[in-house]
């Protein structure tokens, strides 16, 4: 599963959010990868709009199994006032955008279709 997010980081913020992403807890990194975050990525336009991508099995789950770290509900919560909706973990403002196209999934199926 392929899954891409939105998220605004506060504009005046944006240096701090890059300096704390240069060097993640390896606690927290430990914790995404055996949650199965994978291929997990990290986008930020200069207005602060943040897109994010990873792969997973089952992202619910993916999710649900970061929520039971301790790691995490400390990250979230440094994270929290970098953030525009600052009312909720920035984890749970997650915007999940719909995948339109993939080169490969369209290849795959031009090959099999009849000519």
């Amino acid at each position: 599963m392929r899954v891409c997010f939105r998220s605004s980081v506060q504009p005046a913020l944006i240096d701090e959010y890059r300096r704390r992403h240069a060097a993640v807890w390896p606690e927290m990194l430990r914790a995404l990868k055996n949650a199965g975050w994978n291929n997990y990525s990290l986008f930020l336009g200069g207005d602060g709009l943040l897109i994010g991508y990873l792969e997973c099995d089952d992202f619910d789950a993916a999710r649900a199994r970061m929520a039971l770290e301790d790691v995490n509900a400390r990250w979230q919560a440094e994270m929290a006032k970098l953030f525009e909706d600052t009312d909720r973990a920035p984890d749970e403002g997650f915007q999940v955008l719909e995948e339109v196209f993939n080169l490969d999934s369209q290849l795959t199926a031009a090959k099999s279709a009849p000519s």
